[in-house]
């Protein structure tokens, strides 16, 4: 199947340096907000890219769930192949696409787990059945539909309705070492921007040829 003709112009926005926030956590609020305003679907969806102790890359999509100058958090299960990717590297990148506004943010980094405290309080604010699946998957593993489904009811069975936060689940938190943001632009002259440290406790912009 050619998909050559599926063709973009990207008319909606321009990307200036003189127009960007000094911090690119700031400058990614500001984008994450208009995002929200523009009612993009799922805005806090991202790609999760890690690397494995063999160098093999793997990527999925996963929900962001809290951020400030600290960095990125999301949660999963520590077991799942994601959490051993880290576990054996604890480097990854991110990637948000809001296409409506033609934009999209790559953030890359070294990966540390969330308290304990960061992880208790997010997995009891949870719906009682994403609580019960966190006992009851074991994400990554081969398994039928039925012994899943019968594990779920054992859970259930076990815990009722207040189910314990298993120690192989929690948030894991990205601290960037680099951003991108990507304004897309007619002909392909797209805007790139990319934040790095300046060795003086800011971030120093530069832009990259589309």
């Amino acid at each position: 199947m050619s998909v050559s003709d599926l063709r973009q112009s990207y008319e909606k926005g321009s990307l200036l340096e003189n127009a960007v926030a000094a911090s690119p956590f700031d400058q990614f609020n500001q984008w994450f907000e208009e995002a929200l305003a523009a009612q993009v679907p799922e805005p806090n969806a991202m790609t999760l890219a890690t690397v494995d102790a063999e160098g093999q890359p793997s990527a999925r999509i996963v929900l962001i769930k809290g951020y400030d100058s600290r960095g990125f958090v999301f949660y999963t299960n520590y077991e799942s192949r994601k959490g051993l990717e880290l576990q054996a590297n604890p480097r990854a990148a991110l990637l948000f696409f809001w296409q409506p506004l033609e934009r999209q943010v790559r953030i890359e980094g070294r990966v540390e787990k969330a308290t304990a405290e960061e992880s208790d309080a997010y997995f009891h604010s949870r719906p009682l059945g994403s609580r019960i699946g966190a006992w009851a998957s074991r994400q990554s593993q081969p398994v039928s539909r039925a012994d899943l489904e019968a594990r779920e009811q054992e859970v259930r069975a076990q815990y009722g309705e207040q189910p314990p936060r298993p120690q192989h689940w929690g948030g894991y938190r990205l601290v960037p070492t680099q951003f991108e943001f990507w304004q897309g632009r007619p002909s392909r002259l797209h805007d790139r921007l990319r934040y790095r440290p300046d060795g003086r406790g800011g971030w120093a912009i530069d832009r990259l040829s589309p």
